[in-house]
């Protein structure tokens, strides 16, 4: 003998769906909405604003890299940017390998 009503024993909905087939999901899609928040789409802010901020390079800026060099940029080719890192010292660098602009305010308080 069963307490359980025979209507109710397979856990199905009227429309045929088992309700915890659709809970079982429901965490899935919990897990995949906070990864998208908390990680792919300030990645995505991050990269749009390094890529507007090469095409805004311009001559004259100066420059830091990847690679720590600090250099002011002499001239811009499409994937190229030539960069003046001491007098006279001209050293071609991809266009990607620039990291950020040097505040060159910052810079002139601490001196």
């Amino acid at each position: 003998m069963s307490l359980i009503p025979s209507a109710f024993a397979d856990g199905t909905s009227v429309a045929g769906v088992s309700s915890s087939s659709i809970m079982s999901f429901l965490p899935m899609v919990v897990i995949f909405v906070l990864f998208w928040l908390l990680l792919i789409r300030p990645q995505q802010k991050k990269m749009k604003l390094h890529n507007q901020m090469l095409a805004a390079l311009e001559k004259g800026t100066k420059v830091l890299t990847t690679g720590g060099l600090v250099g002011t940029i002499v001239k811009l080719e499409d994937g190229f940017i030539d960069l003046e890192v001491a007098s006279g010292v001209v050293m071609k660098f991809q266009r990607s390998a620039i990291s950020g602009k040097v505040d060159t305010t910052a810079v002139a308080k601490k001196a």
